[in-house]
């Protein structure tokens, strides 16, 4: 239990006195009453998205608070997980003063995000285990360092890390530790949020984008305590979640069967994958993952990666990544994209 956490002492003093902009949509939200609109300066004439979605996403939220058993106050919609991180960065960081604590190698738009916001990121190395390094970090760490990044499980190394380490951050880190759970869902390990009640400087980001298989819409979603997401919306656009990927969105969570199965579907196929990788001469090592890629060492992955190409296959080359020298992601495709990329790493032999 974090212990004497005041989150006012976090937030930026501009933004302490900000009042969220106050939509149309804001201002009078129906009931479902038929109602004639004229709030807004809106186009009257119907055609499904001439009015102004709804700013709060409240039927979302309303899905999303009973599927993970939070409130609705405890969530935050971004327009992908990159403007919720956003969000987190211009709440609680102050320009030329603040730092963030960054994990490499992690997602790279951390590092993006520090430095459009003209915020220090302080990069420590993970172990060689791939965990974070608590020692390290905390020495590194100070009274502006605000925002302590944890992917897990982690890209581009596709490991869960260990809940000890997490917890002794979570009890030590003075400011606040974001775990981003992206690949949350084809993990073995349980979900942060269950620890949202325990840990007031906890926030758990996720996205619609992997398991739900909804890149296209731009869906990213923050739980934390409500304190934290009254903050966020103090600052979020108004309307930044549109009506499109609003619809979509509620579609598909209303579908989790289908989710679980496609779920299902790519966990086996990683194993697959997995056991195939290790069977070809040149691949060194495969790292155990609790995502929908797998990490592999090779001889050369310059080289390999350049044949994959030839052969008509994409894959993330990640050797300039500290710690990855000479590793390739290879994304968990169907049963019939990764029979044609086994049979593409068994010809470049």
């Amino acid at each position: 239990m974090v212990e004497n956490f005041n989150i006012d002492k976090l937030v930026r003093d501009n933004v302490k006195g900000l009042s969220p902009y106050s939509s149309a949509r804001d201002e009078y939200v129906s009931d479902g009453s038929k109602m004639i609109f004229l709030d807004a300066n809106e186009n009257p004439f119907d055609n499904g998205v001439n009015r102004y979605p709804d700013p709060q996403q409240r039927s979302l939220k309303a899905v999303l608070a009973t599927q993970k058993k939070v409130a609705p106050a405890q969530i935050l919609l971004g327009n992908g997980s990159d403007e919720v991180l956003d969000l987190l960065f211009r709440a609680f960081c102050e320009p030329k003063t603040d730092n963030i604590i960054s994990l490499p190698p992690t997602y790279g738009m951390y590092k993006v995000l520090s430095g459009i916001n003209n915020i220090e990121n302080r990069e420590v190395l993970l172990t060689e285990s791939f965990e974070p390094n608590v020692a390290e970090i905390l020495r590194k760490s100070d009274q502006n360092s605000k925002l302590l990044f944890l992917c897990s499980p982690n890209n581009p190394t596709g490991n869960s890390f260990s809940k000890a380490v997490v917890k002794e951050l979570l009890q030590s880190f003075k400011g606040l530790v974001v775990v981003d759970e992206a690949y949350i869902d084809f993990s073995p390990e349980d979900s942060w949020i269950h620890g949202l009640e325990e840990y007031p400087n906890l926030v758990v980001t996720q996205t619609l984008s992997k398991a739900y298989g909804m890149a296209g819409i731009r869906l990213g979603i923050c739980y934390a305590s409500t304190e934290i997401i009254a903050v966020l919306n103090k600052i979020k656009p108004p309307y930044n979640v549109n009506e499109l990927s609003q619809h979509r969105a509620y579609e598909r969570l209303m579908d989790q069967e289908a989710i679980n199965q496609e779920i299902t579907a790519i966990l086996e196929q990683r194993d697959c994958l997995s056991k195939a990788l290790l069977e070809l001469p040149y691949v060194d090592r495969v790292f155990p993952s609790h995502a929908n890629f797998i990490l592999a060492k090779v001889d050369d992955a310059n080289n390999r990666y350049e044949k994959l190409l030839a052969k008509g296959v994409v894959i993330r080359n990640r050797t300039t990544q500290p710690l990855c020298e000479n590793t390739l992601r290879f994304t968990v495709g169907t049963p019939v994209e990764n029979e044609q990329l086994i049979r593409a790493l068994k010809e470049i032999q």
